[in-house]
């Protein structure tokens, strides 16, 4: 029996590699929806572990807290589709584990909090994997305000965010506006990803 476009899609997905850097709340939130969108294989890299704090924001449950975030976040992707493969490596990422990691990905997703890591995903590469999507999520603190986040493509660097507002007293980090901002970075991985399967399906035809 022929596949529906659906269907399709779905097996092609299967196939793809997304690597995430960071599993807080912008990386363990877009990793269960490109989980949910049928990406078939996640590296993903954090070397925290989860507290009650991050249950306000990240994709992870009251039994989960003291556990690390790469196997949590595991557990609950393979909870949804235990088809998945997920890589998950418990480390502080260098520049060196970034080339090691995520060569071999599709698209890779950049879900730091802290923005010296951001700039080292970024600047890292841009460098040595210039031809690799890069997906990153910069200015996601606060409230509200949602018609001020927005997506801005420069080459294969794709930024969700506001790119202004800094995490503060007065603007804390908050589970709409961080999902928000993780949900904009699975969309973009998406359409990266099928922008190759478009081009497939052109040339079968």
């Amino acid at each position: 029996m022929e596949l529906t476009y659906r269907e399709r899609i779905r097996a092609y997905l299967k196939k793809c590699t997304v690597g995430i850097a960071g599993c807080g709340g912008l990386g363990s939130t877009c990793a269960i929806n490109l989980a949910r969108a049928g990406v078939g294989k996640l590296i993903i890299a954090d070397y925290d572990i989860v507290t009650n704090a991050n249950l306000e924001r990240q994709y992870y449950f009251a039994d989960q807290v003291n556990t690390l975030k790469v196997h949590a976040l595991r557990n609950n992707i393979l909870r949804i589709d235990p088809t998945i493969t997920v890589k998950a490596f418990d480390l502080k990422l260098c520049s060196s584990d970034v080339i090691e990691l995520f060569s071999g990905c599709d698209v890779i997703v950049e879900a730091f909090d802290k923005a010296e890591m951001k700039q080292m995903i970024i600047e890292t590469t841009l460098t040595h994997l210039p031809q690799k999507p890069l997906v990153a999520g910069v200015g996601v603190a606060g409230f509200g305000m949602t018609d001020l986040l927005r997506v801005h493509r420069s080459g294969n660097l794709i930024v969700c965010g506001d790119q202004l507002t800094e995490i503060s007293e007065d603007s804390p980090l908050t589970a709409p506006r961080v999902g928000i901002v993780a949900n904009m970075q699975a969309n973009e991985v998406i359409e990266l990803l099928m922008l190759k399967f478009d081009s497939q399906n052109e040339y079968n035809t």
